[in-house]
C-alpha cells in the first residue's frame, strides 16, 4: 500500500522534495483516499492505541500499520513551534541559533540516515560534519509519539536548549516528508507474540549478548523477579512496551522539558539587567503565546513553569526589603506574564476542571508576599459599556474598598475566573456576521442590543474586560470571533460618544463658565494594565495585513520585523467599512479620550509608552483617501467632544496631554486638510497642570460632581510631557514657516503654553535655524518669531540664572545680528528687562561692534556710528549700575570716544567713593598705565590704597603685588607723588616685611616713564632711605618689625625657631638702611635678651647668629 502525502500547513519551509512527498501516491494518479486511510486518520488523531486494543478483540495487521503510519505528526508548524525562536536573530546568525532551520539544513544535505519506525517510535542517525580537523559526529536520535504528537525525544548530542535540538527536527522532517521511506514495524509487542519459546530465548540471549555492558544487570534483577514467585512483576498482567503508544489514561501533550525550562528562566532572570536576557523572556511568552495560537495544552503548562520561576525570583524580596520598586524591565516582562493568564483564564474552550485548577495556582499566588502588585490604581469594577451619555459610577463606598484592595499582578486573571462566554448575545454575535435592522423586531428586549442600524452592541462590561476577550479569541486562534466582538465593542463606543456629544451640547455653556471639568474616565483606556485599545487595533489590522504566504519562523519579531502593508477589508453586514478604518478609529478615539494620570513612575511611564506603540502600529499604516476621511472625522469629533476629549474646550488639570498624537494627527492632516490641523494642534498645546497657580501634586478644590476628589498623583514624567509639547511646538513652527497668520497663532501659543526656558530656547534655536536656510533667502516673520522667543526666555532666565544663560546670550546677540541692525539695538536700549549689566557690557555690546558683527550688517558709516552710540550708551549705564564688574569693559568699548571714555572714567571715580573695593581699582589702574595713562593710574592707585590694609601676618596677601606696582608706578612718575603716597603706605600696610621690600626698593634708581609708544624719560638718581620722604616709612618699617618680633615670641614653639632667626636677619638689614642702625638693632637683641630670657635655647641661638 502506498503511503500517502503527509498533512502539512500552507508555504512551510521547503522546496521540490517537500512538495514532491506532500503529494500522496493515490492522490497522484487522480484517484481519491482509500476509506481505510481516511479512518485511520481519525483514530490516530484522537484515539490511544490501547483504547483501539480494547475496544476490539482483533485488530488486523494491515490496519495496525495505518493507525501507526498516521500517528506521526504531519504537520511542520508545530516542529518549527518546538524549535525556533521566538523573536528574529541578528543578520548572518540565522543558521546557527534557529534549531529548525539547521534541521532543514542537515535534512537537504542528506545527514539522515538508518530511520526506522516500530510502532510509535522513531529512530534514526544524523551524520554532522565536524569541526575543522575534526571527524564527522554521528547523532543517533530517537523519537516517541503518540496522537500525532511528539511526546518525548532523545539525541546523542545531549541538548540543553529550551527547544528540540536540530537533529531532532531533521528526524522529524524526514519522516513527514519522506513517510514512503521509512521502514514501517509494528509494536515489538506484536512482533514477540509471533514468535515460539524457542524463538524468544534466542531474541533475548541475542539481545543480551549485543548490549551486554549496558543492559546485563538489568536483565539479571528482571530474570530474578520473575523467577520468584509472587513477585510484583507476576502479578501484573503482560509487559511495558514502549513503541505501543500511550495509555488511554497518559496526558496526550507535546514533549516539553520542564526541568530545562525552569532552568532557563531561572538564568535569565538572574541576568535580568541585560537586555539581551529580557528579549529572551519576552520570546519566550510570544512562545506561550503560539503554542495557544496553535490550540497546545503546553502553553499553559510551560506558563506555569516561567510563573513559578519568576515567583522564586530573590531580587523580589531584596526590592521589598529596600522599599525600593523594581526595574522598568522586570515590571514589563510581569505586566507581560498577568495578560497572558488573562488570555488563559479566558480560554473559550478549556476544561472547567482546567480552568479550576488554574484559578486555584492564581489565588495561591496572590496571597504570596512575593507577588508585586499593580501600579497605577485602577479598579477591577470600572465603568460598564453602556449606549448612555455618561458611564455608570460605583458607589462612593466601592470606589473605596477598591483603592484599599489589594490587587496584585494576577488579580485581573482571577478576576476573568468569573467571566463566561456562554450569553447569548455574545454567541450571536461570535457566530455570525449576519446582523442588520430586518432582524430586528419593532419591540423586545433585545432592542437595546442593537444601534439604530441594526449592527450588533456588546453591553455590560467594562471596556478593557471586552477587549480582554478579543484578545483572548485571537490569543486562541479564533480571528473571526476576534473581529466580531472587535466590531460590536466599537459600535458600542460610538453610539456612547453621540449621546456623549448630544449631552455636552446640552451642558457647554455651563461647563465653559466653571472653566473646569470633571474627568468622566477616571481610569484611561491607553495605559491601563488590560490595553483595551491595543489589542483592538491589532486585532484589526492583524485582519488587513498583506504578508508573504511563508511561514515565519519568528512570531515576535521585535524591532527586527519587516515592514508591513495593510489593505481594506471590508465589513461584514456593514457595508463601506473596512476593518482598516476601524482600527485608526478606534486608536484616535482612546488616544484622544481624557483620562486621569494614573499615580506611581512605572504607571504613568506606561501611559507614554502605550501611547507610542499605538502611534507607532498607525505610522505603519499609508493613508489613503478613505483613511483621510476617517481622520478628519475623528479630528473634528475630538474637537467637539467637551470634556469626554482630551482635545475638547473643556478640560481637567489632571488630565494626560495630547501631544504626541496631535503631532502624528497634525503631520497626517496637513496635506489634507490645514485649517484642521492646525487648530488642533493649536487646542493639543495645552498643559493644564502647570497652567494654574497649584505646583504638581499639591491639593486643590475639585469642581463639584468630580470623580477625582483629593487625588492629585505626583507627575513623575513632566519633564517628558514638556519634550513632548517643545516637539509638537517646532513641527507646528516648521511647517507654517512661509505663513505668517500660522507662525503668530503658535507663537501665541508657545508663549501661553510653554513654561520651560530650556525647551523654549531650543525651540528659538529650531525657529532660527529653519528661517536662516544656507541656499535661501532668510524668512523674517519666522526669524522675528525666534528672537521674540529668545526674548521671552531672556526674561524668565534673568532673575534665576543658569549654566546656559551665556550661550542663550550669545544667540541672543546672533539672532538679532541676523534680523538687522535695527532689531540689534532695540535689544541694547531695553537691555535692562533682558541682561544683568555684566551681560550686557561683556557679550551684547562687545559683540554688537565686532568686526565680524558689523561685517555681517553691511552699514554704511552712518549707520555703524549709530550702532556703536548705542552700544557705548550702553555699557555706560552697565558701568553705572555695576562700576565692579562692568567699568573696564565700559572703558575698553569707550576708547575711541573721548566724552564716553572721561564719562566712564568719572563713574570710576564716584565709584570709589562708594566702596568700589581695591582690587577692583588697582586693575582699572593697571589698564589706565597700559593705556599710557599714568597719572589717572596713580590716581586710581592711591584709591586703593586708601581701602587697604595688610596687617602684620598677611606676608602672602593678594595685594601685595598691587602695592609694590603702585609704589613702582609712583617712584616713576616723581618726588612728589611718591611724597604723597608714603603716608598711605604707612596707614595702609602693616607688614614688616612688605615694608621693608617697598623701602629697598624705592631705594633704588627708578625708571624713566612717557606716554604710550612714545620716549622714555631718563632714569632718576637713587634716594636716601634716612632723609625724606622715605625716613617716615623707614622708621615704619622698624616698628613694624619690632612690633612683629614680640607678637611672634609670644606664641613661639621650637620647631619656629629657625624662621624667627632668618626674620631678624631680615630685620638686620632694614635697620641698617638708618644712620644709627647698627647700635638701635643691638638695643633691640638686648631688649628680647633681656625679656625672653626663659626661651634659653631661641636666645642662645641668637647670640650664634648676631652675637
Amino acid at each position: 500500500m502506498e503511503p500517502p502525502a503527509a498533512k502539512r500547513s500552507r508555504g512551510c519551509p521547503g522546496g521540490p522534495e517537500e512538495r514532491e512527498a506532500g503529494a500522496g501516491a493515490a492522490r497522484g494518479r487522480g484517484r481519491p483516499e482509500a476509506l481505510l486511510d481516511l479512518s485511520a486518520k481519525r483514530v490516530a488523531e484522537s484515539w490511544a492505541f490501547e483504547q483501539v486494543e480494547e475496544r476490539f478483540s482483533r485488530v488486523p495487521e494491515p490496519v495496525q500499520k495505518r493507525i501507526v503510519f498516521w500517528s506521526f505528526p504531519r504537520s511542520e508548524r508545530e516542529i518549527c513551534m518546538y524549535s525556533s525562536l521566538g523573536y528574529q536573530p541578528p543578520e548572518g546568525e540565522q543558521d546557527a541559533r534557529v534549531p529548525f532551520t539547521r534541521g532543514l539544513h542537515l535534512l537537504q544535505s542528506g545527514a539522515v540516515d538508518r530511520v526506522l519506525q516500530v510502532g510509535f517510535h522513531l529512530s534514526g542517525n544524523i551524520r554532522e560534519e565536524g569541526s575543522p580537523g575534526e571527524p564527522e559526529r554521528l547523532y543517533p536520535v530517537s523519537i516517541s509519539f503518540d496522537r500525532c504528537k511528539i511526546t518525548s525525544v532523545s539525541c546523542g548530542c545531549h541538548n540543553r536548549g529550551l527547544f528540540y535540538c536540530a537533529h531532532v527536527v531533521a528526524l522529524s522532517l524526514y519522516r513527514i516528508r519522506h513517510a514512503r521511506r521509512v521502514e514501517l514495524r509494528l509494536p515489538i509487542s506484536e512482533t514477540l507474540s509471533q514468535m515460539n519459546r524457542d524463538q524468544l530465548q534466542k531474541f533475548v540471549q541475542y539481545l543480551i549478548s549485543a548490549h551486554h555492558t549496558e543492559v546485563l544487570p538489568t536483565a539479571q534483577r528482571l530474570a530474578d523477579e520473575i523467577l520468584l514467585l509472587g513477585s510484583e512483576i507476576n502479578l501484573v498482567h503482560g509487559a511495558p512496551d514502549p513503541t505501543a503508544g500511550a495509555g488511554i489514561e497518559d496526558a496526550n501533550c507535546w514533549h516539553l522539558d520542564e526541568g530545562q525550562i525552569q532552568e532557563q528562566v531561572k538564568q535569565l532572570l538572574s541576568n535580568g539587567a541585560y537586555y539581551g536576557a529580557s528579549q529572551q523572556l519576552r520570546s519566550m511568552f510570544g512562545k506561550v503565546r503560539e503554542m495557544l495560537r496553535m490550540r497546545d495544552s503546553n502553553g499553559a503548562r510551560m506558563l506555569i513553569l516561567m510563573t513559578e520561576q519568576f515567583l522564586q525570583d530573590p531580587r523580589l524580596g531584596l526590592w521589598r526589603q529596600q522599599g525600593a520598586g523594581m526595574t522598568d524591565r522586570c515590571r514589563q516582562l510581569w505586566d507581560e506574564l498577568g495578560a497572558l493568564w488573562v488570555c488563559i483564564i479566558l480560554s473559550p474552550h478549556c476544561k472547567p476542571e482546567e480552568r479550576a485548577g488554574w484559578l486555584q495556582l492564581l489565588a495561591t499566588w496572590d496571597k504570596l508576599d512575593a507577588c508585586p502588585l499593580e501600579e497605577g490604581q485602577y479598579t477591577f469594577h470600572g465603568p460598564n459599556l453602556q449606549p448612555t451619555a455618561s458611564p455608570s459610577q460605583g458607589s462612593e463606598e466601592e470606589e473605596g474598598t477598591a483603592a484599599s484592595a489589594r490587587h496584585t499582578i494576577f488579580g485581573r486573571a482571577l478576576q476573568a475566573g468569573q467571566l463566561h462566554w456562554g450569553n447569548t448575545h455574545l454567541q450571536s454575535i461570535l457566530s455570525s456576521d449576519s446582523h442588520g435592522p430586518h432582524l430586528l423586531g419593532s419591540i423586545g428586549p433585545d432592542k437595546t442590543n442593537f444601534d439604530p442600524q441594526g449592527r450588533p452592541l456588546w453591553l455590560g462590561e467594562p471596556l478593557p474586560i471586552a477587549c480582554a476577550r478579543v484578545d483572548t479569541l485571537r490569543a486562541h486562534g479564533y480571528p473571526r470571533q476576534a473581529l466580531r466582538l472587535a466590531s460590536a465593542i466599537i459600535n458600542t463606543l460610538r453610539l456612547q460618544r453621540r449621546h456623549q456629544l448630544e449631552s455636552y451640547k446640552q451642558r457647554k455653556k455651563d461647563l465653559l463658565e466653571k472653566g473646569v471639568s470633571s474627568v468622566v474616565h477616571v481610569e484611561g483606556w491607553v495605559g491601563h494594565p488590560l490595553d483595551p485599545i491595543g489589542c483592538l487595533c491589532r486585532a484589526l489590522l492583524e485582519a488587513c495585513r498583506l504578508e508573504e504566504e511563508s511561514l515565519s519562523l519568528y512570531p515576535d519579531s521585535g524591532s527586527e520585523k519587516r515592514k508591513v502593508s495593510y489593505q481594506h477589508v471590508p465589513v461584514p453586514g456593514s457595508p463601506g467599512e473596512s476593518y482598516l478604518a476601524l482600527a485608526l478609529e478606534v486608536a484616535l478615539l482612546g488616544l484622544g479620550q481624557q483620562r486621569a494620570l494614573p499615580e506611581g513612575l512605572y504607571a504613568q511611564d506606561k501611559v507614554v509608552r502605550h501611547e507610542e506603540q499605538l502611534l507607532a502600529m498607525l505610522e505603519e499604516v499609508e493613508l489613503d483617501d478613505r483613511l483621510v476621511q476617517v481622520l478628519r472625522k475623528q479630528a473634528g469629533l475630538l474637537l467637539e467632544g467637551g470634556p469626554f476629549s482630551g482635545f475638547g474646550e473643556v478640560l481637567f488639570r489632571e488630565s494626560v496631554p495630547m501631544h504626541t498624537c496631535a503631532r502624528y494627527l497634525f503631520s497626517a492632516l496637513l496635506p489634507h486638510d490645514p485649517d484642521l490641523a492646525y487648530r488642533l494642534a493649536l487646542r493639543a498645546m495645552r498643559l493644564p497642570v502647570l497652567e494654574t497657580g497649584f505646583r504638581a501634586g499639591e491639593t486643590h478644590p475639585s469642581p463639584p460632581g468630580s470623580t477625582m476628589g483629593t487625588r492629585v498623583p505626583r507627575w513623575f514624567i513632566l519633564g517628558h510631557l514638556e519634550t513632548r509639547q517643545c516637539e509638537l511646538a517646532s513641527t507646528m513652527l516648521t511647517a507654517a514657516k512661509g505663513d505668517p497668520k500660522w507662525l503668530h497663532a503658535v507663537l501665541g501659543s508657545i508663549q501661553q503654553n510653554i513654561h520651560s526656558p530650556a525647551l523654549l530656547f531650543k525651540l528659538a534655536q529650531d525657529a532660527c535655524k529653519t528661517a536662516t536656510p544656507a541656499s535661501a533667502p532668510p524668512d523674517t516673520t519666522l526669524l522675528g518669531i525666534a528672537l521674540e522667543l529668545g526674548l521671552q526666555v531672556m526674561r524668565m532666565t534673568l532673575n534665576t540664572m543658569t549654566w546656559r544663560r551665556r550661550e542663550m546670550v550669545r544667540w541672543m546677540v546672533s539672532c538679532a545680528t541676523e534680523m538687522g541692525a535695527p532689531a540689534l539695538m532695540k535689544v541694547m536700549k531695553s537691555w535692562s528687562s533682558l541682561f544683568t549689566p555684566v551681560e550686557a557690557a561683556t557679550l551684547v555690546a562687545v559683540t554688537a561692534t565686532t568686526h565680524a558683527t558689523l561685517l555681517r550688517l553691511q552699514l554704511d558709516a552712518a549707520r555703524r556710528e549709530e550702532l556703536c552710540a548705542c552700544a557705548r550708551a550702553l555699557a555706560l549705564q552697565c558701568a553705572l549700575r555695576d562700576p565692579q564688574n562692568c567699568a573696564l569693559p565700559a572703558l575698553t568699548l569707550c576708547e575711541g570716544h573721548q566724552a564716553a571714555f572721561e564719562a566712564t572714567y568719572q563713574i570710576v571715580l564716584d565709584a570709589a567713593a562708594g566702596g568700589l573695593g581695591h582690587a577692583h581699582l588697582f586693575t582699572l589702574a593697571r589698564y589706565m598705565e597700559h593705556r599710557g595713562l599714568p597719572l589717572r593710574a596713580y590716581k586710581l592707585a592711591t584709591l586703593a590704597l586708601a581701602q587697604l590694609s595688610i596687617a602684620f601676618n598677611q606676608d602672602s596677601h593678594p595685594a601685595v603685588n598691587d602695592v609694590l606696582w603702585a609704589c613702582s608706578l609712583s617712584h616713576a612718575l616723581g618726588r612728589r607723588e611718591l611724597s604723597a603716597i608714603v603716608p598711605l603706605i604707612i596707614r595702609s600696610v602693616h607688614c614688616a616685611p612688605t615694608l621693608s621690600d617697598i623701602l629697598h626698593r624705592w631705594t633704588l634708581p627708578a625708571p624713566g616713564l612717557g606716554p604710550l609708544g612714545g620716549p622714555r624719560r631718563a632714569a632718576k638718581p637713587p634716594l636716601g632711605a634716612d632723609r625724606a620722604p622715605l625716613c617716615q616709612l623707614l622708621d615704619a618699617a622698624v616698628a613694624a618689625y619690632i612690633a612683629t618680633s614680640h607678637s611672634r615670641l609670644t606664641h613661639i614653639s621650637p620647631r619656629h625657631y629657625a624662621d624667627f632667626i632668618e626674620f631678624l636677619d631680615k630685620a638686620r638689614r632694614t635697620f641698617l638702611l638708618a644712620a644709627d642702625g647698627h647700635v638701635q638693632f643691638a638695643q633691640f637683641l638686648d631688649s628680647l635678651k633681656h625679656t625672653y630670657k626663659g626661651k634659653k635655647k631661641l636666645m642662645l641661638l641668637v647670640r650664634e647668629r648676631f652675637g
